[in-house]
């Protein structure tokens, strides 16, 4: 394990001496803040609710959502209580303010994943795809800033994907046919 550490924090270190520049600075940083607390995720599924064409896949997003909430902010990060990198990674600079809460996983791109694999799955493919690229990237800013370990990046994405999966293929579903079946009453 400790060798799988020290690979993670090698990679911590080579983004920081070899990929940082000013300009990626300027775009990363505001990008991955725009997700803090999942308000960028939040803003994209209130806006699916608010549209009756995209309402079915808001109800979705938002049960995805809250299931990865769940899962990461309670469960997970309080769980394993990971150190975030930064403090424990000699040499690794942070460029956002320090987080309060634990490392594993990441709440930035399991959010991220959560909203965007229902997109995927729900709507045409140019949509689906756009979304996973722009959680995908969510994920490698928190790289890029320093606040997570690849592996809390890469659980983050995987805990994205099972609730999405959960809200679409078993939550949805099932709350979609009780409904029908109260209306038909």
């Amino acid at each position: 394990m400790g060798n799988f550490i020290a690979m993670e924090s090698e990679l911590l270190l080579l983004i920081q001496e070899n990929i940082r520049v000013p300009f990626w600075d300027t775009l990363v940083i505001p990008f991955t803040l725009t997700n803090n607390g999942g308000i960028l995720c939040i803003a994209f599924t209130l806006l699916f609710l608010c549209i009756r064409s995209l309402r079915k896949t808001g109800i979705q997003m938002s049960i995805s959502l809250l299931l990865e909430f769940v899962t990461v902010n309670l469960v997970l990060k309080n769980l394993v209580a990971r150190t975030r990198p930064y403090e424990v990674i000699d040499g690794l600079t942070i460029l956002v303010e320090k987080v309060p809460d634990f490392s594993f996983p990441s709440g930035h791109t399991g959010s991220s994943f959560a909203i965007a694999v229902v997109i995927f799955m729900t709507m045409p493919r140019r949509y689906g795809v756009t979304a996973i690229i722009l959680a995908t990237l969510m994920g490698l800013s928190r790289l890029y800033v320093g606040v997570h370990y690849p592996s809390d990046v890469v659980a983050g994405a995987l805990v994205g994907i099972i609730t999405a999966m959960a809200a679409v293929k078993v939550i949805y579903p099932r709350l979609a046919a009780g409904l029908a079946r109260k209306k038909a009453e």
